[in-house]
């Protein structure tokens, strides 16, 4: 299997290693994890996953890539290994010389899929709930279409969260309410913001006032996101502000259906597609408003703190949005930006032509949010925050005390 493997800095050597974990290093629509690992200055991460993917470039992180056997005879040995209790050979050979400290999961499908090899670490496990992984209902994961594993991911998780190892990252207090909805104990859930470089994205561009009537949405073109309801929107915003435009950044399967119901509205919706971190900058800087007009999906699935809205607002741009995460925590509802009920297309058409056409309010809610940014969500500071969680996790891990959240 082949590895990368970046040079460690001698100004690491006496710092902890913290093991980070995900599957497949890593796609564009993970920058918040790379971004959360460049920025620990008082442990040395180490990337771990499955496979590297056709993502986020990767030569700036120290990675190594894990033994997987995905052939009948493989799958079949792993499961042997699994009711044994035995974790596999190979991947324990393979990370045992880094020495960690401490164990991190991203996404607790990920903790679940690995932890026939996590668990033979005697170290504490942090396993990151970000979204999907928590807020999808049970029976969904239960239903008979889903394979043998996702059937019993809900039990395992529980399994996990009773293990006095784990502890649990919830990335927004709606996550972490998820997750006691669950059955996972209060007392094993911190909530831990990621934050944004606020050095990288910070005020550019024109004057939120001079700017044109620009609404710009960023994401992945799924049914939790809203677009629907955001192109619904729109279409009320063009009968009144004709100059008005709609800038969609971002792919997934629901993009056919999307561009033709812009068709069928007859409004001018421009889908970009996938944009890399630093086109969706420049994107940002041409924005009057940045709008994430999430729902909850069929099966449970919402948004939890979309870090996307935290970049507008570090760029000091005004956000309109219904995501349950960012609603109560991402902005500060009035002053930052404007709040607005699922799915509710004339509040949203409102909200947006109020910025759209009055570019004091919307230059004063883009400067709060900035604050905003300023004062809760620097990446710096949230990243100090995690480590000194691993810190608390590592000296209270052999007395069995759980973390303060």
């Amino acid at each position: 299997m082949p590895q990368i493997d970046a040079p460690s800095s001698s100004s690491l050597i006496h710092e902890p290693t913290v093991l980070v974990v995900r599957s497949e290093l890593l796609p564009y629509s993970e920058t918040f994890v790379k971004e959360q690992v460049l920025a620990y200055t008082g442990w040395k991460p180490v990337m771990v996953g499955l496979k590297r993917i056709r993502g986020l470039p990767m030569e700036d992180l120290n990675v190594r890539l894990i033994p997987s056997n995905t052939s009948l005879p493989g799958r079949a040995y792993r499961k042997v290994l699994r009711s044994l209790n035995i974790p596999p050979p190979g991947i324990r050979r393979r990370l045992l010389p880094e020495s960690a400290s401490l164990i991190h999961v991203h996404f607790g499908t990920d903790a679940v899929d690995h932890w026939d090899w996590i668990r033979s670490f005697d170290v504490p496990v942090v396993v990151t709930l970000h979204g999907y992984d928590i807020n999808i209902h049970k029976q969904w994961w239960q239903m008979p279409e889903q394979t043998p594993a996702r059937r019993r991911y809900p039990g395992r998780l529980l399994r996990l969260a009773s293990d006095p190892r784990v502890h649990f990252v919830a990335v927004s207090s709606a996550i972490k309410e998820r997750a006691l909805e669950w059955g996972i104990p209060a007392g094993r859930i911190s909530v831990r913001y990621i934050g944004v470089d606020l050095s990288r994205f910070r005020p550019a561009g024109l004057p939120i006032e001079r700017r044109l009537p620009r609404i710009l949405f960023v994401g992945r073109l799924v049914e939790k996101k809203g677009v629907e309801y955001l192109i619904r929107a729109f279409a009320a915003v063009r009968a009144q502000l004709p100059a008005a435009e709609l800038v969609i950044a971002g792919d997934g399967r629901l993009r056919a259906k999307l561009e033709l119901l812009a068709s069928q509205l007859k409004v001018p919706v421009s889908f970009l597609g996938s944009l890399s971190s630093q086109q969706i900058k420049e994107e940002l800087q041409q924005t009057r408003v940045f709008c994430s007009p999430s729902v909850t999906a069929e099966n449970g699935d919402a948004e939890g703190l979309p870090i996307v809205i935290l970049e507008a607002q570090a760029c000091a741009i005004p956000v309109v949005t219904s995501a349950r995460g960012g609603v109560r925590e991402g902005i500060i509802d009035g002053v930052t930006g404007l709040a607005f009920k699922e799915g509710d297309v004339a509040c949203l058409s409102k909200h947006l032509l109020r910025l759209l056409q009055d570019g004091k309010t919307a230059a004063a809610m883009g400067n709060a949010g900035r604050r905003n940014m300023e004062e809760k969500f620097d990446l710096r500071r949230c990243t100090e925050s995690l480590e000194r969680l691993y810190d608390e996790l590592i000296r209270n891990y052999s007395t069995g005390v759980a973390a303060s959240a």
